[in-house]
């Protein structure tokens, strides 16, 4: 474990939902404090490897290393331990609607018994600052925007100064100038707490916005894995046509 080394590296990684294979020899690592994307199109198993990065799967082969802990090595116990160094954004917000926004932020301080309960109120209200709902505390996730409840999934997701945050599909459902703000918040955080951020999306301009590398899959397969720059100007078909929001020509005939 060095502070100069990557804080995750997936090493030879497959996964299969049983005789389907949906993820090939992906191999790669996430530097400290970077802002790294996956991304690809949809059905490409982006989301498939965020669960296996998280340890909500675990891979048929090759192995998920979190800063110098292999996920796949522990058992029920160790890796429970290793998720609390994890924070996950879910696409949907995943907020319990019985719940206050401010309950939903404490939830995960409360479960893991971190701090004093005289503390939790002040560290929720200090994340609901730093995400831009300072007064949503006391409001229902049902009484929220789509960009709120991304935020108020984003500050559950901080609760417990977790250095790695992974976020699935932020910019997903939401209109173009609530996703620049997140974005932009995304950007802040980073470089405010110094948060790794590994985000799941397709969106292509936030790609360009947010991103320090990105690794591209399609059909479970690397691509490509670099920067942007390096990206639009690659070889690579594949990368080219994602990057220049090109179809599939078979599709193109179909439908002429």
């Amino acid at each position: 474990m060095t502070e100069d080394g990557p804080i995750i590296e997936v090493r030879g990684l497959e996964a299969r939902y049983g005789d389907v294979c949906v993820l090939s020899d992906v191999s790669f690592s996430v530097k400290r404090g970077e802002v790294f994307v996956i991304l690809g199109a949809s059905g490409c198993g982006k989301t498939t490897l965020l669960k296996h990065m998280t340890g909500l799967m675990l891979p048929t082969a090759g192995c998920v290393i979190h800063d110098g802990t292999d996920l796949t090595q522990l058992d029920e116990d160790g890796l429970a331990l290793l998720q609390r160094e994890i924070g996950i954004a879910f696409q949907s917000g995943a907020l319990f609607n019985s719940m206050t926004v401010g309950e939903n932020v404490a939830m995960p301080l409360r479960e893991f018994r971190l701090v004093d309960e005289e503390l939790i109120p002040y560290l929720v209200r200090l994340k609901l600052s730093l995400v831009g709902l300072a007064d949503a505390e006391h409001r229902l996730p049902d009484a929220l925007s789509g960009g709120m409840r991304k935020r108020a999934g984003l500050a559950r997701a901080m609760a417990a100064d977790p250095p790695v945050v992974y976020f699935d599909e932020p910019s997903a459902g939401l209109d173009p100038i609530t996703a620049a703000g997140l974005d932009e918040l995304i950007l802040s955080l980073r470089h405010l707490l110094g948060i790794t951020f590994v985000i799941v999306t397709h969106e292509l301009d936030s790609i360009k916005r947010i991103a320090d590398r990105a690794l591209m899959l399609d059909r479970g397969v690397v691509t490509f894995l670099g920067t942007i720059d390096e990206a639009m100007a690659s070889d690579n078909e594949r990368v080219r046509q994602f990057f220049e929001r090109r179809p599939d020509e078979y599709i193109m005939h179909r439908n002429i």
